[in-house]
Formats: structure tokens, C-alpha cells, sequence
């Protein structure tokens, strides 16, 4: 079984060395695991006894197609109305605990590994009614509609139940969950889960126009993240702007696996973000 990291918050004490691994660039961001502590939560209205991380929002000249939440939702809390913007479609993954999703009127029990996809518009609810934390990922994006392309439809999936499908010419040692058809053009982000077996590598240098965020949910490995090459591990966080260089060598005694947001299936909006369509 997956064993998922989720952090638990709390503050370093006065005796801890303040230096540590984080990182900003004009090119990426890493966020350590170590700087989710309490002191940089946030809380949103409608969410009681919720607490979550906000690790990437939109920013010209850095990444702008998305945002992505560590929720951590106590026993009794939730929301009747989590989403305020009806153009926006979600996707939650859960790393811990379990919650009630309600929705379009159809109740679902999400547990770790399982994967849902909320499009733009839904009626949706969240509430925890278990005795632990529940902890997920929300990844919230605008939907760009397209000529001819309907809107996609709800999923609710479990990383448990999927085969990953392995690289090309990798023997298995890279591999993708895909919870989506990636000739589904409805869908104009994905959010995978990628896996190395130890050894594996990513054997290039990838450059492309595919913004990331990707968050270590288990094992570790050496990232290349532009120019430089960074030590990762299990609730560590990499957000890559465009055309951002990256590659990986997982070091680590065991698999190395993230999960993993892109934009896709759509034109280059040549308008900017100060002069959306």
C-alpha cells in the first residue's frame, strides 16, 4: 500500500538552524516539507475547521494557469460550498483520512489514492465525518472552453485501482497513472502520478511549454530544476514555470513517486494575463 506523505504543521524550535533547502527563482520554486508549519497556513471562508498551505497561485512572468492547496480538514469540518467561481474546475487528491464528496447529487467516500474531477459549474459539497484529519490536494483551474469541445464530466477514481502505464523503453522504471485519456480533448489540464522504481531516470533534459507543480508523495531523488540540480523527498514541492529545464534520478532505496499538474490540449493564449480571452 501507498504509503502518502501529508504534512502535520507545527513550528521548528528556537534551537533549529533557520538555514534549510528553500528555493525561488524567475524559473522555479521549491518549497521543502519542513516550511509547512502553522505559522503559513491559511484558512478560506465557507471551510469550517479547515486549515490548508497555498503552495502555487497564479503570477505573471511566472506561472499562471493554476493553483494548488494542501487542505487539512478536521473531523466535523468541511464546506457546502467549497468552490466561488463558476469557470473554475478542481481536481482533489487525497493523501490522508477520508471525506464525503457530494456531487451533482451523488455521494462519494474518498479515502487516500482517490482522485476526483470536478468540472467548471458543479454542484459540489466536502464534508470530513471521520475521526481523523482529512488530508488532500486541491488544484483549481480555470476551464478554457474550445470550438466543438463539450465540457468533461465528472470522474472519482483511485490511484489503487490503475495500472501505471510505463514509459517507452524503460522496463517499467518510469511510469504514468493517468486518470485521464490523454486524447480527451475536453480536458485541458491533466493531474497525474508519476512513478520511478529506484534507478530511474528522466534521460533529457524536458523543456517545454507546460507549466508544473509536483509534489513528492513519496520516496526520493536528485531534480533538475533549470540549472541546478536539488535534493527531494516525500512532501517536498517543485513549481516550474514554462520551458523550464528539468530532469530526475531517483536515489532513494525505494519508489519515487509525485503527483504532477499540467496544462494542455489548448492554444497559447496570446493575449496575456492582462487581457485574458
Amino acid at each position: 500500500m501507498t504509503d502518502y506523505f501529508a504534512p502535520t504543521g507545527g513550528l521548528p524550535p528556537q534551537t533549529q538552524l533557520m538555514t534549510g533547502r528553500a528555493v525561488f527563482t524567475d524559473a522555479y520554486a521549491f518549497i521543502p516539507r519542513g516550511v509547512f508549519s502553522d505559522i503559513v497556513t491559511s484558512f478560506l471562508p465557507g471551510w469550517d475547521k479547515t486549515r490548508l498551505w497555498i503552495i502555487a497561485r497564479p503570477m505573471t512572468g511566472f506561472s499562471e494557469t493554476f493553483s494548488q492547496y494542501v487542505m487539512e480538514v478536521a473531523p466535523g469540518g468541511g464546506a457546502s460550498a467549497p468552490e466561488n467561481d463558476p469557470s473554475v474546475q478542481s481536481v482533489l487528491f487525497f493523501t490522508q483520512g477520508s471525506a464525503t464528496l457530494t456531487l451533482q447529487g451523488q455521494t462519494h467516500t474518498l479515502t487516500a489514492g482517490s482522485y476526483a474531477y470536478i468540472p467548471a459549474g458543479s454542484d459540489w459539497s466536502l464534508h470530513n465525518m471521520g475521526t481523523q484529519n482529512a488530508c488532500f490536494h486541491w488544484i483549481r483551474k480555470i476551464w478554457e472552453p474550445a470550438p466543438g469541445i463539450e465540457k468533461p464530466t465528472p470522474l472519482i477514481l483511485n490511484d489503487h485501482d490503475i495500472a501505471p502505464t510505463p514509459m517507452p523503453d524503460t522496463n517499467g522504471a518510469w511510469a504514468t497513472t493517468r486518470f485521464v485519456d490523454p486524447n480527451d480533448l475536453r480536458h485541458d489540464m491533466h493531474v497525474t502520478v508519476v512513478t520511478f522504481q529506484p534507478g530511474g531516470v528522466i534521460p533529457f533534459e524536458e523543456t517545454h511549454v507546460m507549466e508544473h507543480g509536483l509534489y513528492v508523495l513519496e520516496g526520493k531523488a536528485v531534480y533538475k530544476l533549470n540549472q541546478d540540480w536539488v535534493e527531494v523527498e516525500g512532501g517536498d514541492f517543485m513549481w516550474l514555470r514554462a520551458f523550464c529545464p528539468q530532469a530526475c534520478y531517483a536515489a532513494g532505496p525505494g519508489p519515487f513517486r509525485y503527483l504532477l499538474y499540467k496544462d494542455v490540449n489548448r492554444h497559447a493564449n496570446l493575449r496575456g494575463p492582462l487581457n485574458p480571452r
